[in-house]
């Protein structure tokens, strides 16, 4: 199987009419967004405030762990909304010509702490010498970092992820994060890079990793693509042009 968010379309007038489903898409998650920050940050703002002012004089070890579950949903929920904004509206990029390999070598050093702690062996390979290409490394880590982390979700404990950086047959730059987990069922494949779209029973959680991932890429001029191979497992596939 092969999705790619946005699917592409078979004739011009369906790719007209998938860009301005996804334009809609859009402009609703714009209008959640400005909403939501508006209307639920100041509470939720209030609601932390106020659990860490009674921490400070609560001894009860029961009451202590009740008020910090409440400061940390708290964070969680605002994290969201911040989530939703980058999604909706991200910010202007700031390009720059850069070496890939290196920022997924980064990416990968950060997580290899988690890795090694689940029992996931994580490899990054390279095919010869990749050129450079114009991105911005900050979105662009946030972007790879995503894929490899919803691998290291959907894994849970054991397993492998390779990352494989080469050239595209276009001249660009192909990225490729492979895991040996439970891979992407049928009925995710609509939805896989849908915002709080919930596919854990592929072990691929509620939230903003894979949408951050596919905003951030096309936002490049890129594209990526997820395959489900018959043996098991899931292939994430970007192309970025130089």
């Amino acid at each position: 199987m092969n999705i790619e968010g946005p699917p592409a379309a078979t004739t011009t007038s369906e790719s007209s009419i998938d860009e301005r489903f996804e334009q809609a898409k859009l402009d609703a998650m714009k209008e959640l967004a400005y909403g939501a920050s508006h209307e639920i940050n100041n509470p939720l703002a209030n609601i932390s405030a106020r659990a860490q002012s009674l921490l400070r004089d609560e001894r009860d070890p029961e009451r202590r762990r009740t008020l910090e579950a409440i400061h940390l949903q708290a964070l969680r929920a605002h994290e969201m909304i911040s989530d939703l904004m980058l999604f909706a509206r991200p910010p202007q990029l700031q390009r720059q010509r850069l070496d890939l390999t290196d920022l997924v070598r980064q990416v990968a050093s950060g997580l290899a702490a988690e890795c090694e702690r689940r029992g996931i062996g994580l490899s990054v390979s390279v095919d010869g010498h990749v050129a450079s290409i114009g991105a911005d490394a900050t979105q662009l880590a946030v972007a790879v970092h995503a894929l490899v982390a919803n691998s290291i979700n959907a894994l849970g404990r054991d397993g492998t992820i390779q990352i494989a950086v080469r050239h595209s047959l276009d001249g660009g730059v192909l990225l490729q994060i492979e895991d040996n987990g439970p891979g992407i069922p049928p009925e995710v494949r609509p939805h896989i890079f849908d915002p709080f779209y919930s596919g854990r029973e592929a072990g691929r959680g509620l939230g903003f990793g894979l949408s951050k991932a596919w905003r951030i890429i096309t936002l490049h001029g890129g594209s990526i693509t997820a395959d489900s191979p018959p043996t098991g497992g899931a292939i994430f596939t970007v192309n970025l042009p130089q």
